[in-house]
């Protein structure tokens, strides 16, 4: 049921502001018996703040919605909590297509005082030019719609081949498919890499297993890079810290 405590006196106020707003507007009140009945209007509200924060949560006795003579329409309702307040939102015009309003950001709605004059005031001066801007929007995009974007290429897998300065040679696969034409190609997987490792202790050996893998791997559409990483320790030796700076020596004057 409708709070009882709810003492805006709405049908009053949306008169009032529907005759002070520029241009022709006109008012229609709707009073709810039940939860429910609050939707048909409200889910038309365009907006992603304020007011549909207040539709979804609390239970509405009543709303007006106000009418312009070119269809433009507002909703006004009670401000839970606030007797001295009254939120007022837009409604999203009738008639499009959801993509029209794709990108278009919602003319979120906006609390106002309970004096009507200058609620209309700010009606006028914020919540409309935003509103009249956000049609005009949806209008162009029905009136021109994009074309479906179409969905990038995925990227082609790649494996890179990684030498490091103790001659070895690490790849890493993406795929099973890669990990099969590595193993062979006469790569033998590492766990502590993570990693497929080709030793470089026979260069020519080494350099025939790259091929028949780069052969293997471009049978599957599967491009290698080959690079060398920054400078770093083989993988049996055990990094070495940097050189700490020599400390100042101490002076005395």
């Amino acid at each position: 049921m409708p709070d009882p405590a709810d003492m805006h006196d709405l049908e009053s106020f949306a008169q009032v502001v529907a005759g002070e707003l520029p241009g022709r507007w006109t008012s229609a009140y709707h009073r709810h018996a039940e939860y429910a009945d609050q939707f048909p209007l409200a889910e038309e509200v365009w907006d992603m703040d304020l007011v549909s924060g207040a539709v979804a949560e609390y239970v509405l006795g009543h709303d007006a919605v106000l009418t312009r003579d070119d269809g433009a329409r507002l909703y006004l309702t009670g401000r839970p909590g606030h007797a001295e307040e009254y939120l007022v939102g837009a409604m999203a015009p009738p008639g499009f297509e959801p993509d029209a309003f794709r990108g278009v950001r919602e003319p979120d709605g906006i609390a106002v005082p309970d004096n009507p004059f200058l609620a209309a005031h700010e009606i006028a001066s914020d919540l409309l030019p935003r509103y009249d801007q956000a049609v005009a929007q949806v209008r162009y995009n029905a009136a021109y719609p994009q074309p479906p974007a179409s969905a990038p290429a995925p990227e082609p897998e790649r494996v890179v081949m990684t030498w490091f300065g103790d001659g070895m040679l690490a790849a890493k696969p993406d795929s099973p498919e890669a990990a099969t034409a590595l193993h062979k190609a006469g790569f033998v997987y590492d766990p502590r890499e993570q990693a497929f490792v080709l030793s470089g202790d026979d260069t020519a050996l080494q350099a025939r297993a790259v091929r028949a893998a780069g052969a293997q791997l471009a049978a599957h559409g599967i491009g290698v890079i080959l690079r060398h990483p920054p400078s770093r320790p083989a993988l049996e030796t055990t990094a070495v810290p940097p050189p700490q700076p020599a400390k100042p020596s101490t002076r005395t004057r």
